[in-house]
């Protein structure tokens, strides 16, 4: 357990995954019906970008420090900049809000959120951000279980997968835990991201989760050619069962990533399989 987002917060992979994560939340906002939103790598909740641990990678300045200065940015960021303008009332960018942050933002009183962290440490700082919202609680547990254990429940769900990938099964675990839900839930809405090395890898993972046969939304954003397996190239959000109107906005804002942040050669398209 040696990860720690906070190497990373607000790099070009953290913009991809909010942009994607609160337009879900404010589509799946619509319905008046209750949501339950289960994040199952939670990490610290939101993360201080003057601390020791992100000035060490520095990969803020390649993603949100552009993001706040640019005026060019699409509207798919509008959530994700208001929030990062919330937690730095005194101007610049210090404080970046995590997947914690951004969800309890988007909750309503009869939405719950379940955020689940491994890290003790970490789960001590997400329970102060959680603390002034009685719908959201942190559980030092394992995730995946806890997504499987949540799906057919009842009522409308929503699950953020975000894994660390340091074990050599995370693929394996993930195509397992969409499989799980969506049986117990076929209409369970599930947001996972990808680091994107190489093609190979992306490819083996979809074709583990075709026998599944959910409509799945591919958001795809590469920053260089993949030809350097050992690099992280791009990432890629995987949606099943997405809410409707989020292909055109989710677009705009991974070229937005790969033609402001990227090399000569990076690219991005959305699309959908399993229709």
């Amino acid at each position: 357990m040696n990860y720690r987002h906070a190497f990373h917060a607000g790099n070009f992979a953290d913009l991809v995954k909010h942009a994607t994560l609160t337009l879900v939340l404010e589509a799946l906002g619509r319905d008046p019906a209750p949501l339950t939103v289960i994040d199952t790598h939670a990490g610290a909740g939101g993360y201080d970008l003057d601390g020791e641990l992100a000035r060490r990678t520095g990969e803020a300045a390649q993603g949100v420090f552009r993001l706040m200065a640019a005026k060019d940015a699409p509207p798919a960021f509008d959530r994700l900049k208001a929030a990062v303008r919330k937690g730095n009332p005194g101007g610049g960018v210090r404080f970046y809000p995590g997947s914690p942050s951004l969800i309890v933002a988007a909750l309503r009183p009869r939405d719950r959120f379940i955020a689940c962290e491994l890290r003790e440490d970490d789960v001590a700082l997400l329970n102060q951000t959680l603390a002034p919202f009685s719908g959201a609680k942190a559980f030092q547990t394992d995730g995946y279980g806890m997504a499987e254990r949540e799906a057919g429940k009842g009522g409308r769900v929503f699950i953020l997968i975000d894994p660390p990938f340091e074990r050599g099964d995370d693929y394996a675990r993930l195509a397992a835990t969409m499989a799980s839900v969506l049986l117990l839930d076929p209409e369970a809405c599930m947001a996972v991201w990808l680091p994107l090395k190489d093609l190979e890898t992306f490819d083996a993972f979809l074709r583990s989760v075709e026998p599944i046969g959910a409509d799945l939304l591919i958001v795809e954003t590469r920053l260089k050619p993949l030809t350097d397996p050992m690099k992280m190239n791009g990432c890629v959000m995987v949606v099943a069962n997405p809410p409707e109107g989020l292909e055109e906005p989710l677009a705009d804002a991974c070229r937005w990533v790969a033609d402001r942040l990227g090399d000569a050669g990076g690219k991005a398209s959305v699309w959908r399989t399993g229709m």
